[in-house]
C-alpha cells in the first residue's frame, strides 16, 4: 500500500516506542513502565518527540499524546493487542521499507529481546500509570487572547498633570514604571501635517496650516480631527489599511494572473463603510452574512483572495477537489487573519501546534463556507438599476438603427459589392418582388452543419411577413434536432439567440424554405446565425435566396440573393456606400457611428453592473480531512465555531443541511458577539496600529501563542471594552487616540528613551515613520496641484495590461484619469508598482497586516529619476510659480521672487517656511538648475516622505 512520506515519518516515528534494548532489572510479572520503558524512550525517542512541537505530531513524553498517536495514524499503542499496535508493527519491521528506527539513525538496531519486551508490555495492557510523566501538556487556552475582555481599572500616575484621557494613564504608567518621561508636544505645523496624514493619506494645505495656527479658541484640535474624519479622503486611507489586511487585487493571481474586472466594487464599499463610521460588527456581518440589496459588493471580502479558475484546474475530480479546497482555505484563512487575528489555516493539515484549533475545528469552519463560491453577481444599486434602463434603451435604440441601415445597402445582385457576411445580423436587400415561398440554401459554412436563429422577410411597410404568427409555415431540406433547442419551427418564431434556432442535416446544400400565408411583395431578407453574439461557429458563409411566386413544386424558382457580390467572410474592411446621395451617405455615417458608440456603452454598463463577490450555491457536504487531503475524507462535519471558545462565546448550533445563509449569518453574529475575546481585541489594535505604526501587539494577524504579548495588555483590554461600548464606532477610537497627550507628543528622539527603548514600543515619544507607498504618490500630486479627487469606480492602469500572461509594462506618463488617489489603481496581483512599488507596497500575494519599511538605494533613485517624480514636479514647480504669481500677498518672503517661490514650496510640502540655512541652499539651487529641480530634491527629502 502507497504511504506519503509524512504518513511514513509519523508511523515511523511512532515505531520508535519500542526502540528500547535491555533487560536488566525487569521484574518476573513483566515490564513496569517507569522501570523499563520511560528511560529507553528518553534515551531513543525524546529528541525528536517531545517538547511541545513534536516531529509528526508524535509526543512520548506525555501519556495522553502517546496513546492519541500522531498524524494520520491514529492510536498508536493498541492495549492488550500489540499485533494491532503500529509502534510493535514498524519496530519488527514487517514492512522492510517502514522499519524503525530508521537505519540512517543514529539509534542502535533493536534486538529481538527489546521487541519481545515491548510485545509484552502493550499485551499486557500497555498500563502507563497517570501522574508519572517528568513534562506535562502545556494548556493551549491558558493565553491572554482567549480569555475574556475585562475593563481594567485605570492606573494612578505620579505626573497627574500630563494626562489627557485615560490612554495616557495607561501609557505613563508604564513609561514611569521604566523610569521614563513622556516627551513636550509637538508644535502644532507638526501635530496638524502628522493628523492629516494619519485620517487621510494627504498633506495638509498651507491654508489649513495658517488657520490651524491662529486657532486660539479651545477644541481647535479636536475641531481639526473631526473636520478630517468627516472628509471623504478618510475613507479612502482607512479602506487601504483594511484592504491590505484582506489582500484586495484586480486580478486573479496565480500564473496566469487574468484581470477581475469587477471587483473596485467591494473596495467602494469599504471606502463607503469606513466614511459612514459602519459599525464594525455591522461592517463585518455584511461581509461575510451579506447585506441587503444595494450592498452585494460587501462579501467582495470572501473572495478577495487569488484563485485559480476553471481552465487552469485539471478536469479530474480530484484535481476539481484539491482546487475547491484551497479555495475555501483562502477563505477561511482571509476570515480568521482579520477578524480574529488567529492563523487558523495551520489546522488544515492537523491540529494547530500552537493555539487550541483543531483540524476538526478547521472543517467545522469550512462548512460555514461550503455554499460559497468565486464569481461575478449582478450588482443592485439604484446606480446599477438606471444603467440596465440604459442598456434597455440602448439595446432598443440599435434594433431601429438595423432596421434602418438596411434601406441604405447596395441591392442584391446589382453589380455592388456588399458587406461580408457576420455572424450575428446580415440583410440582403433586393428589387421588390412578389413571393409565395422563399427558399434559403446553404452552400458551405465555416464550420459545421449551418445553424439560424431566425430568418425574417419584410415588406415595403417593414413588416416581418416570415413571422409563424403571420400564418407563415417552415420546411426544410431535413433538420438536425436538438430538442427545445434546434427545431425547425424555430427558425421564424420571432425568438433570437442559439437557444431557438434550426440547425441543418448537412453542412451543404441543405434549405429551409417559407411558405407564406398569401403572395406578399417584398424586398428586405434578414439573418443570423446568433444575433446575441454568442456563438460564432456554423455560420453560413455562401448561400443563395429564391423566391416562387407559386405553391406548386413545378413553379420556377427566382434567384433573388447570393453571397458572390460580399466581402469575403470575415473581412474586417466596410463595403463602399454605393449608388447613394451625398446626404444618404451622411445618413449611413451618422448612424453607423452612433451604433457603434451604442455597442461600447452596452458593453461598459453590461461589465460595470456586475460584483466579483461571493457567489452562493447549495453547500456541499464537509469532511474532516486526513492530513488535508480532500481524497482521504472522514466523518462528515456540520457547522461549528471553534470548540476553544465554548464558555465565552455562545455556540452556533447548525444541522449538516442547513442552508447556505443560515450558516453565514450564524457565523457572521458568532464572530461579533460582544462577549468573543477576540475581534474587538484584534481591530483596536489595528486602529492603535494605524496611528502609531506598530500595535500594542506587533504580530496583528497572530494573537495566538506564537504570536507576541501586548506591551500594554490593560490598555488594550480597556479600548477593545470601550470600543464595544461605544456601539463599535472605529471613529470613536481615534478620537480616543488623537486626542491623547500621547499622540500629541513630539518625534524627537531623546539619549534616556533610546537607552531604554529603541522601538519606542513604551511611547515615550511619538514614533516617526516614513509614509507609505500610496501617501507618497499621493502627496506628490497633491502638492503639484494635480491630484484628481475622483472618487470611486473602476482602476486606472499603472501597466499596460490589466492582466494575463503579456507582461506588465509600466506606464510611465499619466493623464488626469490616471492621477486619481493610489487606492483607485488597478491592482495587479504579485506585481509592484514600477516607482513605488519599492516602497514596501503589497502585492496582495498574501495579507500584509503591517507594512515593514525598508531603505534601498532603489527608492531614492526612483523618486529623483523616474518620469513621474520629473513630470510631478515640473507640475509642483509651475503651480508654485502660478501661486506666487496670482497671491504674492499671500507670500511672506520678501520681494524677491525666487525666495518667495522657495517659500510657497516648502508651505506646500513641509507646511513652514525655510530656516535662514535652507533658504540659502535653495536660492542656489533654483537660480543655477531652476525651481523644477528643487522640487525633485523636496520629494526626495526625509521631511517630506516622514510623518513628523
Amino acid at each position: 500500500m502507497t504511504r506519503s512520506g509524512v504518513q511514513f515519518r509519523a508511523v515511523a516515528a511512532m515505531a520508535c516506542v519500542v526502540a528500547v534494548g535491555g533487560n536488566a532489572g525487569v521484574a518476573a510479572h513483566g515490564p513496569e513502565f517507569v522501570r523499563d520503558i520511560r528511560p529507553l524512550l528518553e534515551k531513543h525517542c525524546y529528541s525528536c518527540h517531545a517538547g511541545d512541537t513534536p516531529k509528526s505530531g508524535l509526543r512520548l513524553d506525555i501519556k495522553e499524546a502517546a496513546f492519541k498517536g500522531g498524524d494520520g495514524w491514529g492510536a498508536a499503542i493498541v492495549p492488550g493487542k500489540a499485533e494491532d499496535s503500529p509502534l510493535v508493527q514498524f519496530a519488527r519491521g514487517d514492512d522492510p521499507d517502514l522499519l524503525m528506527p530508521p537505519k540512517e539513525s543514529d539509534v542502535p538496531p533493536l534486538a529481538a529481546s527489546d521487541i519481545e519486551r515491548l510485545v509484552a508490555w502493550v499485551n499486557a495492557g500497555a498500563i502507563w500509570p497517570d501522574g508519572v510523566d517528568m513534562a506535562s501538556v502545556v494548556d493551549k487556552k491558558d493565553h491572554w487572547a482567549f480569555k475574556p475582555v475585562v475593563r481594567p481599572t485605570v492606573p494612578a500616575v505620579a505626573d497627574t498633570a500630563w494626562p489627557k484621557n485615560d490612554i495616557d494613564r495607561f501609557i505613563l504608567a508604564r513609561l514611569e514604571a521604566a523610569g521614563l518621561g513622556a516627551s513636550p508636544e509637538a508644535d502644532r505645523p507638526a501635530w496638524l501635517r502628522r493628523v492629516t496624514f494619519d485620517l487621510t493619506g494627504l498633506p495638509p494645505t498651507p491654508e489649513e496650516v495658517a488657520h490651524f495656527t491662529t486657532d486660539t479658541a479651545s477644541g481647535a484640535h479636536e475641531r481639526a480631527v473631526e473636520r478630517l474624519l468627516a472628509s471623504p479622503r478618510y475613507g479612502e486611507r482607512y479602506a487601504q489599511h483594511w484592504l491590505d489586511v484582506v489582500r484586495y487585487a484586480d486580478t486573479h493571481g496565480y500564473e496566469v494572473n487574468t484581470e477581475r474586472p469587477n471587483a473596485w466594487p467591494y473596495r467602494d464599499y469599504c471606502i463607503a463603510a469606513f466614511n459612514a463610521d459602519l459599525p464594525y460588527d455591522r461592517f463585518v456581518r455584511e461581509q461575510i452574512a451579506g447585506a441587503e440589496p444595494g450592498k452585494e459588493a460587501s462579501t467582495g471580502f470572501l473572495v478577495t483572495a487569488a484563485v485559480l479558475l476553471p481552465g487552469q484546474i485539471g478536469k479530474d475530480d480530484a484535481s476539481i477537489r484539491a482546487a475547491r479546497q484551497d479555495a475555501l482555505n483562502d477563505i477561511i484563512v482571509n476570515t480568521s487573519d482579520t477578524v480574529l487575528g488567529l492563523t487558523v489555516g495551520c489546522a488544515r493539515c492537523h491540529d494547530h501546534k500552537f493555539d487550541p484549533i483543531t483540524a476538526r475545528d478547521y472543517y467545522a469552519l469550512q462548512a460555514f463556507f461550503a455554499g460559497v463560491e468565486y464569481g461575478e453577481r449582478p450588482l443592485e444599486t439604484p446606480e446599477a438599476a438606471g444603467l440596465r434602463r440604459e442598456h434597455d434603451d440602448a439595446r432598443k435604440r440599435i434594433t431601429v438603427i438595423d432596421r434602418e441601415l438596411p434601406k441604405y445597402q447596395p441591392l442584391a445582385r446589382a453589380g455592388h459589392t456588399r458587406p461580408a457576411v457576420t455572424q450575428q445580423l446580415n440583410t440582403d436587400r433586393i428589387t421588390a418582388v412578389s413571393a409565395r415561398r422563399l427558399r434559403f440554401t446553404i452552400l458551405d459554412t465555416n464550420a459545421l452543419e449551418p445553424c439560424l436563429d431566425e430568418l425574417e422577410v419584410f415588406d415595403a411597410e417593414g413588416r416581418n411577413v416570415a413571422l409563424a404568427t403571420a400564418g407563415t409555415k417552415p420546411s426544410s431540406s431535413g433538420n438536425l434536432v436538438t430538442a427545445g433547442v434546434h427545431e425547425l419551427e424555430h427558425v421564424n418564431d420571432g425568438q433570437y439567440g442559439n437557444g431557438r434556432s434550426w440547425m441543418a442535416a448537412t453542412r451543404k446544400d441543405g434549405w429551409v424554405m417559407l411558405e407564406f400565408k398569401e403572395p406578399v411583395m417584398i424586398e428586405r431578407i434578414v439573418w443570423g446565425r446568433d444575433r446575441t453574439g454568442k456563438f460564432k461557429d456554423r455560420t453560413p458563409t455562401a448561400y443563395r435566396i429564391e423566391v416562387s411566386a407559386g405553391t406548386d413544386d413545378e413553379d420556377s424558382w427566382m434567384l433573388v440573393a447570393d453571397a458572390t457580390d460580399r466581402l469575403a467572410f470575415g473581412t474586417k474592411e466596410k463595403a463602399p456606400l454605393a449608388g447613394l446621395s451625398p446626404e444618404e451617405q451622411k445618413t449611413v455615417a451618422a448612424l453607423e457611428k452612433e451604433k457603434t458608440a451604442l455597442q461600447s456603452r452596452i458593453q461598459t454598463i453590461a461589465r460595470d453592473t456586475k460584483v466579483f463577490a461571493g457567489s452562493f450555491t447549495e453547500p456541499h457536504p464537509v469532511h474532516l480531512l486526513n492530513r488535508g487531503d480532500a481524497e482521504q475524507r472522514k466523518e462528515e462535519l456540520a457547522p461549528e465555531a471553534i470548540a476553544a471558545f465554548a464558555g465565552l462565546v455562545a455556540p452556533v448550533s447548525l444541522a449538516k443541511n442547513a442552508p447556505d445563509p443560515d450558516r453565514r449569518q450564524a457565523l457572521a453574529a458568532w464572530l461579533t458577539d460582544p462577549e468573543h475575546p477576540l475581534p474587538a481585541r484584534v481591530m483596536v489594535n489595528r486602529i492603535w496600529q494605524w496611528h502609531f505604526g506598530t500595535g500594542l501587539v506587533d504580530t496583528p494577524n497572530d494573537f495566538g501563542r506564537n504570536g507576541s504579548k501586548p506591551t500594554h495588555p490593560e490598555l488594550l483590554d480597556w479600548l477593545a471594552d470601550e470600543f464595544v461600548k461605544g456601539g463599535w464606532s472605529i471613529k470613536h477610537i481615534h478620537r480616543l487616540i488623537l486626542g491623547s497627550a500621547t499622540y500629541w507628543q513630539a518625534s524627537a528622539a531623546g539619549a534616556a528613551g533610546l537607552a531604554k527603548d529603541a522601538d519606542t514600543r513604551l511611547l515615550w515619544r511619538f514614533p516617526p515613520r516614513r509614509l507609505d507607498a500610496e501617501t507618497i504618490r499621493d502627496a506628490m500630486l497633491a502638492v503639484g496641484g494635480r491630484l484628481n479627487l475622483e472618487m470611486g469606480g473602476r482602476g486606472f492602469d499603472l501597466f499596460k495590461s490589466r492582466g494575463g500572461l503579456s507582461g506588465f509594462p509600466p506606464i510611465e506618463t499619466f493623464a488626469a484619469a490616471g492621477r486619481r488617489r493610489m487606492i483607485y489603481a488597478h491592482k495587479v496581483r504579485m506585481e509592484r508598482d514600477d516607482v513605488f512599488g519599492a516602497f514596501d507596497c503589497p502585492d496582495a500575494g498574501q495579507s500584509m497586516a503591517r507594512r515593514r519599511q525598508s531603505t534601498t538605494p532603489i527608492q531614492a533613485l526612483n523618486l529623483f529619476n523616474s518620469p513621474f517624480t520629473i513630470d510631478e514636479a515640473k507640475a509642483f514647480a509651475e503651480r508654485v510659480e502660478a501661486d506666487v504669481t496670482q497671491a504674492p500677498a499671500a507670500i511672506s518672503a520678501g520681494d524677491d521672487l525666487v525666495r518667495r517661490q522657495i517659500d510657497r514650496a516648502f508651505r506646500l510640502a513641509y507646511a513652514r517656511s525655510p530656516d535662514v540655512v535652507e533658504l540659502s541652499a535653495a536660492e542656489g539651487i533654483v537660480r543655477e538648475h531652476g525651481l523644477p529641480l528643487l522640487c525633485r530634491v523636496i520629494f526626495n527629502s526625509n521631511e517630506f516622505l516622514f510623518v513628523p
